[in-house]
């Protein structure tokens, strides 16, 4: 079987993880814009951060057999520093149209105060206004109240509900997007958010249109290869292969299909790997013989 991580933040993760993703059958990545880890000092680390996403990951993952692509967008956690947002906000549009830029993201909330308010509408009317998928990050604390606010904000401004995929939901906040009209994402953590056994129940309960299942693999601890192993406990459930892949593969690319920057078939294509390449004089390789298919 074929699988798409649909929201994996690989700058925090390793060569290795990439070896350990394409052997498991991942194919394909959609990376979101994200938090630094740490507060950022000033605006110009968005460019260099928005430049590697589209730039130099893009390459990393290709010398792996894995096809890469970014979603750009300022994180919540970061537009409390409101200066810096609107400065960011002055070129964030030229990054969004990049060619494997397919969705603004993630954007949404985290300890939903005033100004994330604000730079969420903002950055869901740039997704309207380019005819973009958004990509939503729902909060760590009152889940409920965020996942409240970000549908009443998705119809404050208008935006295709279609477009709109609202990511990091569990038991109690997917009942209220099902009726939306956004698509429903999960995102699948040790020991928190959402465990393999927790979203197959998801699954047996509401039905596999418009889910969309992820590892979110970030800085903290999480596993890049929770796709698969989702995968696993799906098979053990006694879905049918078809049915997995239609969850962990085709669903998410149909989703972010909607910015014409991506396809099935795109992704199907295998990448021919040669580790010889560099990317701006910089190789994946530390001396190792370079694989070359």
């Amino acid at each position: 079987m074929n699988f798409f991580d649909s929201h994996i933040h690989m700058l925090a993760r390793t060569t290795d993880d990439y070896e350990n993703m394409s052997e498991a059958g991942i194919i394909g990545v959609v990376e979101p814009a994200f938090w630094l880890g740490q507060p950022r000092t000033q605006a110009g680390s968005f460019i260099d951060y928005f430049n590697a996403l589209i730039g130099w990951e893009t390459f990393r993952a290709s010398q792996f057999g894995i096809h890469h692509y970014a979603t750009i967008g300022i994180n919540p956690k970061e537009v409390n520093n409101v200066a810096m947002a609107e400065e960011v906000m002055k070129f964030l549009p030229r990054y969004c149209v990049k060619d494997n830029v397919v969705a603004v993201g993630e954007i949404g909330f985290d300890d939903i105060t005033d100004a994330e308010d604000r730079f969420f509408a903002e950055q869901l009317e740039l997704a309207k206004e380019l005819d973009m998928p958004a990509l939503v990050h729902t909060p760590h604390r009152d889940k409920k109240t965020g996942t409240e606010r970000t549908l009443a904000l998705v119809k404050e401004v208008g935006i295709n509900p279609e477009l709109v995929l609202i990511d990091h939901l569990n038991e109690i906040t997917l009942p209220m997007v099902l009726d939306s009209g956004c698509w429903r994402g999960h995102s699948v953590y040790p020991d928190t958010k959402m465990s393999e056994s927790r979203m197959v129940a998801l699954l047996q309960q509401y039905g596999l249109e418009k889910m969309v299942v992820n590892s979110a693999a970030d800085w903290g601890k999480s596993d890049p290869l929770k796709v698969p192993k989702t995968a696993k406990a799906m098979l053990a459930a006694g879905f049918t292969e078809e049915q997995i892949e239609k969850v962990l593969f085709y669903n998410p690319i149909e989703y972010y299909a909607q910015s014409d920057k991506i396809s099935v078939e795109d992704v199907l294509k295998p990448i021919a790997i040669d580790q010889q390449k560099l990317w701006e004089e910089n190789s994946v390789l530390r001396g190792q013989a370079p694989l070359i298919q």
